[in-house]
């Protein structure tokens, strides 16, 4: 078996930002999903990465961050899809850490601890941010059936709704884990996020 794995869903359309919002520059000049990238590969030290057909710049962009990147040819379908194609792709890994690429402010400590549980035997684990859960996601092997079977625009909270005692909630200190990239607004970022930007659509997954 491979150690835990960081799983990148790095496949939405951006249909909310109105151009690829992935692509789009942070202030210092980091594209948004490379920084996502380099926040996981920091935290669990093997990525792969789940992209949407016709992304070859942004496939290119992970390549040489060091993640392995392959094309859902489904995920036209939704999260769900591109999710199991992910874990399907990465069969032989102990767990998984899902994180979603529009969410580049997540620290590279918390995907750690998030690994970290899984690795001493937690099956679902989820960071919390004053109360309030967030992401990226912690999966054990023994979920990875359930994933695989998810499709369309059914995350993994179809999962945790069905078991809510399988997941465990760290508390940690890090406003990250609550924000993502929305609309072109969202850009600036970081000081004003850190003041409490969040957004409603995060309970979309998981």
């Amino acid at each position: 078996m491979s150690p835990i794995t960081g799983l990148l869903l790095a496949a939405g359309q951006s249909r909310r930002f109105g151009a690829d919002k992935l692509r789009q520059r942070l202030p210092d000049g980091t594209a948004v999903a490379v920084a996502s990238c380099r926040a996981l590969l920091s935290g669990v030290g093997a990525v792969f990465a789940v992209v949407r057909p016709g992304q070859d710049r942004l496939a290119a962009a992970l390549r040489a961050e060091g993640a392995r990147v392959s094309v859902c040819a489904a995920a036209d379908e939704g999260i769900g899809a591109s999710l199991a194609f992910g874990v399907r792709s990465t069969g032989d890994a102990d767990g998984w850490v899902v994180a979603l690429a529009d969410m580049p402010w997540v620290r590279a400590e918390t995907i750690r601890r998030i690994a970290s549980e899984l690795a001493c035997g937690a099956d679902c684990v989820a960071p919390c941010y004053r109360g309030r859960r967030g992401h990226p996601v912690g999966f054990s092997r023994n979920v990875g059936p359930e994933l695989e079977r998810l499709g369309g625009d059914e995350g993994a909270r179809s999962i945790l709704t069905r078991r809510p005692d399988r997941l465990q909630r760290i508390e940690v200190d890090d406003p990250g884990v609550l924000l993502d990239i929305d609309t072109p607004n969202d850009l600036p970022a970081l000081p004003a996020a850190s003041r409490g930007r969040t957004t409603e659509h995060l309970t979309d997954f998981p």
